[in-house]
């Protein structure tokens, strides 16, 4: 298992793992710091470039990583998902997070999405923030 502090050579973290946390799933957003930044601190409607992995909650199975794609994505957090649009801001560049994110923030608790209904967990590597 990779440690999720890990350094490559690059100076950037390795893919995660997500352990799979097991019992009932929050009803609440949950944001757990698994490594502090010291790096410029991302706000509430500004942009981030990131990396991450998102696994679902109940099964474990991975549905998407930005790392499997093998670069970092860059974005606007008004236009994403509730949960990251609360998790991410006062986070800072160099840390890694972790979003365990009910429906309601995620993609709904019904609806065409292949994951309504269902509750995400998402590891964030920050890696620019303005």
């Amino acid at each position: 298992m990779t440690s999720p502090n890990v350094a490559c050579n690059d100076g950037h973290m390795e893919k995660p793992e997500i352990e799979f946390p097991g019992g009932e799933p929050p009803t609440e957003l949950v944001i757990t710091d698994i490594v502090v930044g010291d790096g410029a601190e991302a706000v509430a409607g500004g942009q981030v470039t990131v990396h991450y992995v998102g696994v679902e909650f109940d099964s474990g199975e991975q549905f998407d990583a930005s790392w499997d794609r093998g670069e970092s994505i860059t974005f606007p957090l008004n236009g994403l998902i509730a949960g990251w649009q609360e998790g991410i801001p006062g986070m800072k560049v160099g840390g890694r997070r972790q979003l365990v994110i009910p429906p309601a923030l995620a993609y709904g608790e019904s609806g065409g999405h292949r994951l309504s209904g269902k509750t995400l967990i998402f590891i964030i590597d920050l890696l620019a923030a303005n």
